[in-house]
């Protein structure tokens, strides 16, 4: 039998069970047979419309620094200083060198914030699908986001609607919405409605993640939020040109209260401005030796996004919470197998 301890007060309200009652429980089954339904479809989408999946690492000398909350995993390489990956946002940028459209489904451990394992959509180990585009901009970034999500949805509605039904999830809610452009408000219209209805959301900052619930509980119908303030976000996402202070980038949220899925932008690859913008963050550009050495030298200009797996399978499916989505999962605090 396992025993899960909890490594701070932050008990999750629905903890994973024993570990063998987690792996042997027909939900669990069914949630990763729709799981592995999505995963198909993104592979088939993707590939047909010409991309190259790679290996993305798992370790390397510094990784995305836009985590919101979270901490990063140092490890020692031979002597050396490293990180476990947090997003492939870097490598993703690295590999237009080779090939123009990109993708990977990678891990990513990320010490989130301990009150995370009470909001049902945090995991400190999870998957990541990462996409990455030379040569497109935001809006092409987002067409190709809205058709993984609903080539995967009209898979599992067509391939794995048994498990949807051992699950108790409703077919007719996700089938609604597969025919129409996904909706999008920017984000201080987001903020102006979360003002109306009470929340104190800062309109410099990201939605915070009782702002997505709400926002997202009112929708039927997965919609983007573009256009976040200059200060919220990491230095890869792209400044506007022609609206200085808001960014060239998106979030994709789930309705039903489901929240954020995806996020993604255009990235900064211009060296200059890439240097000054890791200042104005906070960040020292000498942790960044190769990846800027690679800028210096140009890179293409690109958009891309990231989804989360366990999330996107946890709004397809349904569930309660995200590690209903795992079958090893890791809950911020939680010391578990």
């Amino acid at each position: 039998m396992t025993t899960i301890q909890f490594a701070s007060d932050a008990t999750p309200a629905a903890a994973p069970p024993d570990l063998r009652a987690h792996l042997s429980a027909p939900r669990t089954r069914s949630a990763i047979a729709v799981q592995q339904a999505i995963l198909q479809a993104a592979r088939e989408y993707l590939t047909g419309e010409g991309f190259t999946e790679l290996l993305a690492p798992v370790i390397g000398p510094v990784t995305d620094p836009g985590a919101r909350g979270s901490k990063q995993v140092d490890i020692d390489y031979y002597g050396h200083r490293y990180k476990l990956m947090t997003s492939a946002i870097l490598y993703k940028q690295a590999s237009l060198l080779s090939f123009g459209k990109t993708f990977c489904i990678a891990p990513n451990v990320r010490l989130e914030p301990l009150e995370t394992a009470n909001t049902d959509r945090h995991l400190a180990e999870f998957h990541q699908l990462d996409v990455e585009i030379a040569g497109a901009s935001r809006e092409e970034a987002t067409e190709v986001a809205q058709g993984v999500v609903t080539h995967a949805v009209r898979r599992v509605l067509d391939g794995a609607a048994d498990h949807l039904d051992e699950l108790g999830r409703d077919r007719d809610t996700l089938a609604a919405w597969l025919d129409d452009p996904f909706d999008r408000i920017t984000h201080r219209e987001a903020v102006r409605r979360l003002h109306e209805l009470g929340h104190a959301q800062d309109p410099e900052a990201e939605i915070d993640w009782a702002g997505e619930r709400l926002l997202s509980e009112g929708e039927k119908r997965p919609f983007f939020v573009t256009d976040y303030p200059k200060g919220s976000r990491g230095f890869y996402d792209r400044e506007s040109t022609t609206e200085p202070g808001s960014l060239r980038n998106f979030d994709l949220i789930a309705p039903e209260g489901y929240g954020e899925l995806c996020s993604g932008s255009e990235r900064e690859y211009d060296y200059r401005r890439m240097v000054a913008r890791m200042r104005e963050t906070g960040e020292n550009p000498a942790k960044y030796g190769w990846y800027l050495e690679l800028v210096r030298g140009g890179i293409p200009a690109s958009s891309g996004f990231g989804i989360g797996v366990q999330r996107l399978t946890r709004y397809v499916a349904g569930l309660d919470a995200v590690w209903q989505a795992s079958m090893f999962p890791k809950l911020p605090g939680v010391v578990s197998a």
